[in-house]
């Protein structure tokens, strides 16, 4: 018996990349997979410019899933759109009948300094990875809660954990995504529903640039990181609820969340001049590096 016969899984922004690995995983261990994926370039829009399909990544994975023997519906519909994020959920029921597994995968970059970042940058980055994940398990959730089963995964990054230069919206995204996990963990835990979050890696259309002209390191697949995603998925995780792992190279990492790691008292409290004059000497000895590891084929942002 597979790790995931009987279960029925939806993965958002599953045409390509870190998406679509994980989808053919989750098939190739017994899921029946709804194949999301509006086809869109990597910032959100076609080839000229607006929104829309520019090819159908979405029904070539479910293609090769289909081919390997296994079952998978494609859905077209924008997790951004609250209503169409609802579809994706009902395209789940109407071909399954249930909906067990979330894997809140889709996303778009589009990268510029805060200086040169426009309004519009933001608010459509925001609204696929952080409104896009709400959209989806606040659908998805419901019918979990009534099966008294789930596993939501959602995906978030380095750069909104540890910050990442040109990354004001992607990095707002993945941070709240965290939160969300969080709190959702809290939520739905007493209804058998898990809710973790993975800092995946890999060479995609959103990292490609930091290998022009050199052949990506084989640490570097993006495969690498769907046998985490099938594990937390599966009924074996169950004791997995509320943690952010990640991924680098060969190895799985498990984060922990900003804590409290040093304390400055004073009865009676503080004024300003005795914080300056003690501030070093307690708190400042435990400051934390911020920014992601450089990585030596990174390219400037703008």
């Amino acid at each position: 018996m597979s790790l995931l016969d009987n279960r029925v899984a939806i993965v958002t922004g599953a045409g390509r990349g870190i998406g679509r690995q994980v989808a053919l995983s989750l098939a190739s261990e017994g899921a029946k997979v709804v194949v999301n994926d509006i086809g869109v370039g990597l910032d959100g829009r076609d080839g000229n410019g607006a929104m829309g399909a520019e090819d159908d990544p979405a029904a070539q994975v479910c293609q090769e899933i289909a081919a390997a023997g296994g079952q998978a519906v494609v859905s077209h519909d924008s997790v951004s759109d609250f209503e169409a994020a609802g579809r994706i959920v009902d395209t789940a029921m109407d071909a399954f009948g249930q909906v067990d597994i979330l894997v809140n995968n889709a996303g778009i970059v589009r990268d510029r300094s805060l200086l040169k970042m426009t309004e519009e940058d933001y608010d459509a980055v925001i609204g696929v990875h952080q409104k896009g994940t709400f959209n989806a398990t606040r659908h998805a959730a419901p019918h979990m809660k009534e099966a008294g089963y789930g596993r939501i995964v959602n995906m978030t990054s380095s750069a909104g954990l540890r910050g990442n230069f040109g990354q004001t919206n992607y990095g707002a995204a993945k941070a709240a995504i965290m939160g969300m996990t969080f709190v959702w963990a809290v939520e739905l835990g007493k209804y058998g529903i898990t809710v973790n979050a993975l800092a995946p890696s890999g060479t995609t259309r959103m990292t490609e640039g930091l290998y022009e002209g050199s052949e990506p390191p084989a640490s570097e697949d993006p495969a690498l990181n769907a046998p985490m995603v099938a594990f937390l998925a599966s009924e074996a995780a169950s004791f997995v609820n509320g943690q952010v792992l990640g991924r680098t190279g060969y190895g799985y990492t498990l984060f922990q969340t900003p804590r409290q790691i040093a304390t400055m008292w004073q009865d009676g409290g503080w004024t300003p001049d005795e914080v300056a004059a003690h501030f070093h000497e307690v708190l400042g000895q435990h400051l934390q590096p911020v920014g992601m590891p450089s990585h030596p084929l990174l390219g400037k942002r703008t």
